[in-house]
């Protein structure tokens, strides 16, 4: 017997814990990350039991016609237990897109989560994209570094590091979240890019205080200056930089080279994974070549983060399948 269940406050426990041992859930997708912006959005998050047992989260919004997994979160597929195997896997996404096509749903925008996050590596989800003909319409790159198989920082790199050695800088992972939004972030992307972050100062405090052994700020300073941090997401595989941002001084003198230098080989040294975030802009169709070189240049290479345009109705092909 298969149930399809809208998400209700009542099942945050149920939910919260499946996620943490899903094979592919993060903090991101616990309810109290996912909540602090509810106001923004129509929760549709789903959750899908086979004989009573639940087996995944579908976390979602909805709009008109329309379910997004989840319009604010940068990806939120279907989230699944460690020992799933295929048939379960396209009982499930039937199952959802049935119950979506009983609501008058009509498209489902499903943002995958990228394989790296994945504490065991498996490729279900893009076997059932194809089947039931997913409309891969953007990618977006994820540079990443391979923390198991890391690759020589390229030579600029190398240099603008003993650069930095020459000059007193002192890194401090302190969680000063308002000094690096006042003083680096905000008036930062504010000159350069015309945007506010995602988050607002009291909103990565709050989420800070759910969530204190997931999210951290490391900042570097030089002569009691703060000039360059890093907003780090902690996963159990994977340390995410969310922001990375410095002054004038920090980029010049190597010291945001050396910030990352010491989060990589020393800090999150012990985790799969360090993901330094997106290169490119406009939804995929422009890359930011400094960006990227940058990136690339302290090892990172792309993955996908890739969002596909699913028709509900599509469901039944994969009735041959099951």
């Amino acid at each position: 017997m298969i149930k399809v269940i809208r998400y209700n406050k009542s099942l945050k426990l149920e939910w919260d814990n499946f996620v943490k041992k899903s094979k592919n859930g993060l903090f991101l997708f616990q309810r109290d990350f996912m909540d602090y912006h509810k106001h923004r959005f129509s929760d549709h998050s789903l959750l899908v039991y086979i004989n009573n047992n639940l087996q995944a989260l579908l976390p979602a919004n909805i709009v008109g016609q329309k379910i997004i997994s989840h319009e604010g979160l940068t990806f939120g597929g279907l989230i699944v237990e460690n020992n799933i195997c295929l048939k379960n896997y396209l009982i499930i996404i039937k199952n959802v897109l049935l119950y979506l096509e009983e609501i008058e749903v009509s498209k489902l925008l499903y943002k995958s989560i990228p394989l790296f996050y994945y504490s065991l590596q498996s490729q279900e989800e893009h076997f059932f994209l194809n089947i039931i003909n997913a409309n891969c319409f953007r990618v977006d790159t994820s540079i990443t570094i391979n923390l198991s198989n890391k690759l020589e920082y390229q030579k600029r790199r190398k240099r603008s590091i003993i650069k930095s050695k020459k000059i007193d800088l002192k890194i401090e992972n302190n969680d000063n979240f308002k000094l690096f939004w006042e003083k680096i972030l905000i008036p930062n992307l504010k000159v350069r890019f015309g945007v506010k972050p995602v988050h607002s100062l009291d909103e990565i405090l709050h989420l800070k205080s759910k969530f204190p052994n997931n999210i951290h700020q490391i900042n570097i300073f030089h002569e009691n200056q703060i000039i360059a941090g890093s907003t780090i997401f902690e996963s159990d595989n994977v340390a995410h930089s969310q922001y990375i941002s410095s002054n004038n001084y920090g980029r010049s003198s190597g010291a945001l080279d050396s910030l990352f230098d010491f989060m990589i080989s020393d800090l999150f040294a012990n985790k799969n994974y360090f993901s330094m975030g997106i290169c490119n802009e406009e939804n995929g169709k422009k890359i930011n070549h400094g960006l990227l070189d940058w990136k690339e240049g302290l090892g990172g290479r792309t993955y996908t983060n890739s969002f596909y345009e699913i028709l509900t109705s599509n469901h039944y092909l994969l009735n041959s399948f099951i």
